[in-house]
């Protein structure tokens, strides 16, 4: 396996990748090109979501226009309706024979305790879809903009800035890619080393703190999975499934019940792979994708990045 140099969601080929960021939140839209078989798979117990229906493997539909990632918890949803609107003035979506339909399937995050209750509107969907392209941007972009992690005492202190990351992997010519925001109730780990979380003047607070504590419905990680592999609607949700696998890598604790962790998968190409290759591909590229949110990201006042721990010398684990 080859990880690709400054690794992007665009690298699976088929697709453009668009932000648009407000007033603190954002949203992310991935049009969709090439292929557009897709699936989906939700993990955390707190989701908000649309059109993920559509991609069950019994549903009739068997293509998408594009996919959303947005900010504003449910209120975000709203962003959906301009992208729709921008991609149907495109002449993009599926044909019903009384007009075209996109097929958008979206999710989102909690982000109002940091955006002061700022949500994405339709206007900022449809300025996403007009920016798409092959965007390689991270950190503090999009649907990434107002996210954060490590929220074991809360909002009011000891958390640090989330935001969207990107990778890519290669096997020959089999390309995995991935774009995620990270939003987590969690810590993360690179390997066994935790790079970023809760934390306080002392350092970063033991991850099994968050053992039976329930935190409150204010996080969630969700993401993009590009593969150039042919997959059918079975095969596409089973690699939303295994791509979980990166973030178990990743994030401590996840899909918690205050998390509303959620992955799509979306095949762009024609390569004929194993779906195993493809699955444990995606596994890695959503790992390395967490591992670049939060090192892309720029802090806040008041919650600090990765980058600013850094700078000085550090925190340790309690």
């Amino acid at each position: 396996m080859e990880i690709l140099d400054n690794g992007a969601l665009i690298d699976a080929g088929g697709l453009r990748l668009g932000h648009a960021s407000e007033a603190g939140t954002g949203v992310t839209v991935a049009v969709i090109d090439t292929g557009g078989t897709a699936g989906v798979d939700v993990r955390g117990s707190a989701p908000g979501t649309r059109e993920t229906d559509v991609l069950d493997p019994t549903a009739a539909v068997q293509h998408v226009t594009a996919i959303v990632l947005t900010g504003g918890s449910a209120f975000g949803l709203a962003a959906v309706d301009g992208v729709m609107t921008e991609l149907e003035s495109q002449g993009r979506g599926l044909d019903t024979g009384f007009g075209l339909v996109p097929i958008v399937p979206a999710a989102v995050i909690f982000d109002l305790p940091v955006t002061g209750g700022a949500r994405p509107s339709p206007e900022l969907g449809r300025r996403a879809v007009h920016a798409a392209s092959a965007d390689r941007s991270r950190g503090n972009v999009g649907a990434g903009t107002g996210a954060t992690i490590g929220k074991y005492l809360g909002v009011e202190g000891g958390l640090m800035k989330g935001g969207l990351g990107q990778s890519a992997v290669r096997s020959g010519d089999l390309i995995v890619s991935a774009a995620v925001v990270v939003n987590a109730l969690g810590d993360i780990y690179d390997e066994s080393e935790k790079i970023a979380g809760t934390h306080t003047e002392s350092g970063f607070l033991p991850t099994d703190m968050y053992a039976g504590q329930h935190m409150g419905i204010t996080h969630t990680t969700i993401g993009i999975i590009a593969s150039n592999a042919a997959l059918t609607k079975p095969q596409a949700s089973k690699v939303a499934s295994a791509a979980h696998d990166g973030l178990a890598r990743s994030i401590r604790p996840v899909h918690t019940m205050d998390d509303g962790d959620t992955l799509f998968a979306v095949s762009t190409g024609t390569v004929q792979a194993p779906v195993n290759g493809v699955c444990y591909l995606a596994a890695e590229a959503v790992r390395l994708a967490v591992l670049d949110g939060v090192r892309s990201a720029q802090s806040l006042p008041g919650i600090p990045a990765v980058a600013d721990l850094q700078r000085s010398p550090g925190p340790t684990v309690l």
